[in-house]
């Protein structure tokens, strides 16, 4: 059972680990034993999850989410079925622990009373360089 946060941690049911052959090079390990761990995590159908962590999840996992939902995660760093699962499984936890975060609402703030007033000094001040390359046909007589 995946501890993600002190008070939320996700049942071992939800969580499917299949152990398949890694590419790559190894030799003749790489051939013989299925070292890589496939996690599969049903985010749509999850009891465990709120429907908003959902759409952060959807949205985080990108490429790695299937069209059913499913969330698929592929470890093939190391040579051990063991590390393996591990790093899978952490890599779930990491998603799940950036979904859990509500992002900051937005409070739409209005421009100070100094911004503002440097604003149209700065305004009045570009005005006056442009009046000065005006042409005025009364200075070329």
């Amino acid at each position: 059972m995946p501890q993600i946060t002190p008070q939320f941690s996700i049942p071992d049911e939800e969580i499917h680990l299949e152990f398949v052959r890694a590419g790559g090079p190894g030799g003749q390990n790489v051939n013989k034993v299925s070292t890589a761990a496939q996690l599969r995590f049903d985010v749509r159908n999850s009891p465990s999850l709120a429907e908003d962590v959902k759409e952060r999840l959807e949205k985080l996992a990108g490429a790695r989410m299937t069209a059913e939902g499913v969330l698929l995660i592929e470890a093939k760093n190391y040579r051990t079925q063991e590390q393996n699962r591990a790093e899978a499984i952490l890599r779930l936890t990491s998603l799940i622990q950036q979904a859990l975060e509500k992002p900051k609402i937005r409070k739409k703030t209005k421009p100070g009373v100094a911004a503002s007033a440097a604003r149209v000094f700065e305004k009045k001040r570009r005005g006056a360089i442009k009046r000065t390359r005006q042409f005025n046909p009364d200075d070329w007589e």
